[in-house]
């Protein structure tokens, strides 16, 4: 075992790969566990209404409501209109971004001048939600799960290493019906600089 890369290892949980993406029907009263197998990996989470068109998870309104934009155990992420989607019951990193959008093949040429196709979050979630009838256009700004942004006091952005380490989790409480995306980011320089996998769980 030991001369097995980490994250190429057995896991009784549900793992997405590397550069990879799920979705899945979350029910209301379900709990979703995130887990960082290896350390330093990003999770980009989306969701959307199961069954109420135009209903999205807003990072706008999830920050108005908290007060703050570093949510963690207690904090609720809502909806574009007002409604409550999920709940943050347990966090042992609280350190997360909800500021930016899920990376995509437009970011990675704009601020990476990268020449030809690359995987992205955006991609991933599209791919994967749309057999749930989730259009493309309705994928906003993605929470961020270990992700480490920064602010300094003129409102510049910094990305730096997730403060997450090996079985590291959050665990979200749906409350509603929802459809939700989940990735292991494919951005470089959100995971410091390599790819691992994320595992996932689906309880109650």
């Amino acid at each position: 075992m030991s001369g097995i890369p980490e994250h190429e290892r057995a896991t009784a949980l549900p793992r997405i790969a590397p550069q990879s993406g799920t979705a899945f029907v979350l029910r209301k009263g379900q709990t979703l566990r995130v887990v960082d197998p290896c350390g330093e990996q990003v999770a980009d989470l989306y969701a959307v209404a199961l069954d109420e068109a135009g209903c999205w998870l807003s990072s706008g309104r999830s920050i108005d409501y908290a007060g703050r934009i570093y949510l963690t155990t207690g904090d609720v992420l809502y909806a574009n209109n007002s409604r409550k989607m999920l709940t943050i019951t347990a966090d042992t990193v609280g350190r997360h971004d909800f500021l930016l959008t899920p990376c995509s093949q437009e970011m990675f040429e704009i601020l990476y001048r990268c020449d030809g196709h690359h995987p992205s979050c955006f991609e991933n979630l599209a791919r994967s939600m749309r057999r749930f009838g989730v259009d493309p256009a309705c994928i906003h700004t993605t929470f961020n799960i270990f992700m480490n942004v920064t602010l300094d006091s003129e409102g510049r952005v910094t990305v730096g290493v997730p403060r997450s380490r090996a079985g590291d989790s959050m665990e979200l409480r749906a409350e509603m019906d929802l459809v939700c995306g989940l990735t292991a980011c494919s951005a470089e320089g959100s995971n410091n600089g390599s790819f691992k996998p994320i595992d996932y769980q689906v309880d109650g």
